[in-house]
């Protein structure tokens, strides 16, 4: 039963570190190569996608998706989706993929070699052909420039702090109000305890009366 809940908090240790690392923002710093549109039915796996551009139709899930093609500073392929965001989740409120389609589009002309950090979020899984939502572009001084993420820091530490607040104030309310219930509860089973004892014993001290006598 011990390694059963174990297993339980395993489970949800991995499903939330999976959700922030899919929410929170990342970046990565690239070359843009190109871009490209794509018609796609994301059916299969609608739920990782964004919505449509802000005032299309929503009627279906075929749509034409924008790609913004990039390269490592080692040579290595990345490729984003660009997508709006619109009102939904995560609420990075992004309602302008046509313009940033614009500003790669640009970017990937250029005849001087330009570094930018690519804002996104999400993961690429080429299975289900899942690919990060970029959100915003960056010009970099090169190749080697690093980036703290001082957003998903703080973001973290005041979610932490505030969980952490939130569960000293219930460990308080249930030391003041389940604890001492708990203890009413196990003293009264305790004296119903007590109480058949001594009735157990007085009524074999009287069986014993009628043993002697016989």
């Amino acid at each position: 039963m011990r390694w059963f809940i174990r297993a339980i908090y395993l489970v949800i240790a991995v499903t939330v570190i999976a959700f922030f690392h899919y929410s929170l923002p990342s970046r990565d710093i690239v070359q843009i190569v190109g871009t490209n549109e794509v018609r796609m039915d994301v059916q299969d796996s609608s739920w990782f996608w964004a919505s449509k551009d802000a005032g299309t139709s929503t009627a279906n899930n075929t749509r034409d998706v924008r790609f913004i093609n990039a390269q490592y500073p080692d040579g290595g392929p990345r490729v984003y989706r660009n997508e709006d965001t619109s009102w939904g989740w995560p609420p990075y409120l992004k309602f302008d993929s046509g313009n940033l389609h614009a500003e790669a589009q640009a970017l990937a002309k250029q005849q001087d070699v330009q570094w930018v950090a690519v804002h996104h979020y999400g993961w690429r899984i080429p299975i289900i052909s899942l690919y990060p939502n970029a959100y915003k572009i960056k010009p970099v001084a090169g190749p080697d420039v690093s980036l703290f993420p001082w957003f998903n820091v703080i973001f973290l530490t005041i979610l932490f702090l505030a969980l952490f607040a939130i569960w000293r104030r219930l460990d308080r309310w249930k030391d003041r109000n389940i604890d001492p219930v708990i203890e009413d509860v196990g003293s009264a089973f305790e004296n119903v305890g007590d109480s058949v004892t001594k009735q157990r014993k007085g009524l074999s001290r009287w069986l014993g009366t009628w043993r002697r006598k016989s």
